[in-house]
């Protein structure tokens, strides 16, 4: 190890050189999200287009606009077959028309998919510099990258300055890797989303539902936006979570996450990826309080269970008059993924003092269909099960499942509906025996 520097410049390639090592037919696994590789994969692109590439099989969570660009662009789809791990808006409409495939996988679970039932040709991994010990970090995407390195037969770095140098252990040496590029660019940066008048309610409503010295799981999106924007004045939060995004630099700024009262990695911000501004990629470089770790350990529901008072805070697209919750489908259509609801559902609700939250507007399409519905739309997948389900949050109230009848539940449930939903979800309670006719 002490000879890295050559190493590294033995290893270093062009990205139309670290493409011609990709063999036909094989599968290549692909950094997630903010993570993925631009230069190797418009490399990628160039050799297909030429004729150099075949039957080539790729693969991520969250494909990005350096996807959308390239290897996923419509004149290549008979030469890459995209695999999908969770849908985004990117590809999803792929997978709705069979053009993609799609692999349900509980998030946590994917590290050891990759390496027990997936035969990897090679890696893309985006990395920071190597550091004086010849040691890349995979910065804001260590979630399933280092199953992959571990896995692939070719491992390629794209060595990006701006790729923020992480703490934790998303860490890959140089000796690790069969081929270096070098490949500046600037990270996506994801669009702020404008605020809800719905937001404005459910942020106070779950921010009350939040004890001081928690820790905390949010998503993204302006209900978490208003979650954190209601929550500076508690003190001593912490952070577990699978995501990272830019409302956590705004509650350690402010000091009310300080990571003091967390019983698992005390005093320490704890993610697995993260996507948001240049000023939260900036925020995680070379910060001793952030660490980074891969999926499986960060989403394993026994280890968020470890966080006293922890708390979860997700969303869903509908949910039926028993509490099942469809988070990832429109019907048959699907919409993204399992992602990690069911993990932290599961931990939050096993951590002592802990809460499981799922919040949604009560309505969607501009008012004109109801999330609470009587039987979820034929072929919605159930991605929280009913005997999962802790509290359910939407603009109107806020309801706990566990330990409820059917009954009980299909009253509380319509309490969450918007108003006008009511009364013909009141009479389908009652043809289907959840409510007295």
């Amino acid at each position: 190890m002490t000879d890295w520097k050559q190493e590294y410049a033995r290893k270093s390639m062009s990205a139309a050189g670290a493409a011609a090592l990709i063999s036909n037919g094989g599968l290549v696994l692909q950094g997630n999200a903010v993570g993925e590789p631009p230069g190797m994969l418009a490399a990628i692109a160039e050799r297909a287009r030429a004729g150099e590439l075949r039957d080539l099989r790729m693969a991520s969570l969250l494909p990005l606009a350096a996807s959308a660009a390239t290897i996923l662009a419509p004149d290549l789809r008979d030469i890459i077959r995209w695999q999908s791990l969770f849908a985004s808006g990117v590809d999803r409409e792929l997978v709705r028309s069979g053009q993609a495939d799609f692999i349900p996988a509980q998030f946590h679970q994917i590290p050891r998919i990759i390496r027990d039932h997936f035969d990897v040709d090679a890696a893309l991994v985006c990395v920071s510099p190597p550091d004086a010990h010849g040691y890349m970090s995979l910065g804001v995407n260590v979630d399933t990258n280092l199953a992959a390195v571990e896995k692939a037969r070719l491992v390629i770095a794209e060595v990006n300055p701006q790729m923020p140098r992480v703490h934790g252990t998303g860490w890959v040496h140089v000796s690790q890797v069969d081929a270096v590029v070098e490949h500046e660019a600037a990270l996506y940066e994801l669009p702020k989303p404008a605020p809800r008048p719905e937001d404005e309610a459910m942020g106070p409503r779950i921010a009350e539902m939040i004890p001081n010295g928690a820790t905390l799981q949010l998503g993204i999106g302006g209900l978490p936006n208003a979650v954190a924007k209601s929550l500076m004045d508690h003190r001593g939060l912490g952070i577990h979570t699978e995501m990272f995004v830019d409302a956590m630099v705004d509650l350690i700024d402010a000091g009310v996450v300080t990571g003091v009262n967390k019983t698992l990695h005390p005093g320490k911000a704890i993610y697995s990826f993260a996507a948001g501004s240049r000023r939260m990629y900036e925020f995680l470089d070379d910060n001793p309080y952030v660490e980074a770790h891969p999926v499986d350990y960060v989403n394993h529901p026994p280890n968020i269970a470890r966080n006293v008072d922890m708390i979860s805070v997700n969303s869903t697209i509908e949910v039926d008059l028993t509490g099942q919750c469809c988070s990832e489908s429109m019907g048959h259509g699907q919409f993204s993924g399992t992602g990690g609801q069911l993990d932290y559902v599961r931990g939050a609700y096993d951590a002592p003092g802990g809460k499981s939250i799922i919040a949604f507007y009560s309505t969607a399409k501009g008012g004109t269909v109801s999330r609470v519905v009587p039987t979820l739309t034929p072929g919605a997948v159930v991605t929280t099960p009913r005997t999962d389900v802790h509290w359910l949050v939407s603009e109107h109230g806020a309801v706990n499942m566990k330990g409820r009848s059917t009954r009980a539940r299909a009253e509380e449930l319509i309490g969450l509906a918007h108003p006008k939903f009511r009364d013909e979800l009141r009479r389908a309670a009652a043809e289907l025996g959840h409510l007295p006719r």
